[in-house]
């Protein structure tokens, strides 16, 4: 398994800037839906956050836009805090390789959630079944923390996405790949954990749909979901489980 993920790695760093660059952009785009989705079931369910069963319902939607991303095999910058990192660990890969894949990939995601949002924007009056009032109340489950809870929050959200990263590559079928995606993004969902790529499009959301998000909010939400995506990803699954894998075959 180990020699996979190093081969998936590998293969990612070798691709061309405007591969990656576009795989990103498709990914950012994509998983804008998951937000849009739980807008919807806000704006059209009787209950809302604190109702088990509407939360429920909100963290499965959630996983919507990770399911088109992962199976459609886009490039997100979280699940590459994990398997770009165990090529440099293992030494076959060096810290500017990484750097380039995450730095294109990363700006690919943002963009593309920064497009996703925008084209939304344009048809909320016309779609009839989502409110505005919906997209700020999801933003604000993000933005209204301490700036040391988006860090430490990022760095579980980034922990789960790992572990996902790490399991998905194990898993031979697409029912069991669907499996693991819907059970762990739907975790962070429900826990309200600060995703930098999904929450860059919950965020946005409410930043151009309410004045009470400003750009103050959405810069210090994704700076700090970023930098803890990266930590939980990379130090907590990357570098324990190779360390584990490579103690246990030796």
């Amino acid at each position: 398994m180990l020699g996979s993920l190093i081969e998936t790695g590998l293969h990612e760093m070798r691709r061309e800037s405007s591969g990656l660059l576009l795989s990103g952009l498709s990914a950012g785009l994509d998983i804008g839906f998951g937000p849009l989705m739980m807008a919807v079931v806000l704006t059209l369910s009787p209950g809302s956050y604190g109702d088990l069963g509407t939360e429920l319902l909100l963290a499965v939607v959630y996983s919507i836009g990770f399911i088109f991303v992962i199976l459609g095999r886009s490039e997100l910058f979280t699940e590459h805090t994990t398997l770009a990192v165990v090529p440099v660990i293992d030494g076959q890969a060096s810290p500017r390789q990484l750097a380039r894949l995450w730095g294109l990939v990363y700006a690919g995601n943002v963009a593309g959630g920064v497009a996703f949002t925008l084209l939304v924007s344009l048809l909320i009056p016309e779609l009839g079944v989502v409110s505005p009032a919906a997209f700020e109340t999801i933003a604000n489950k993000l933005v209204t923390h301490s700036l040391t809870w988006l860090f430490v929050g990022g760095i579980f959200a980034g922990w789960l996405m790992g572990l996902l990263a790490w399991l998905v590559t194990a898993a031979q079928e697409t029912t069991s790949r669907l499996i693991l995606i819907v059970v762990v993004t739907a975790t962070i969902g429900l826990l309200h954990l600060p995703h930098s790529i999904a929450g860059n499009v919950e965020v946005l959301f409410g930043l151009f749909t309410s004045p009470a998000i400003g750009v103050a909010d959405y810069l210090a939400f994704l700076g700090l979901a970023t930098a803890g995506n990266a930590v939980g990803g990379a130090v907590f699954v990357a570098l324990l489980k190779y360390g584990h894998v490579v103690r246990g075959a030796s």
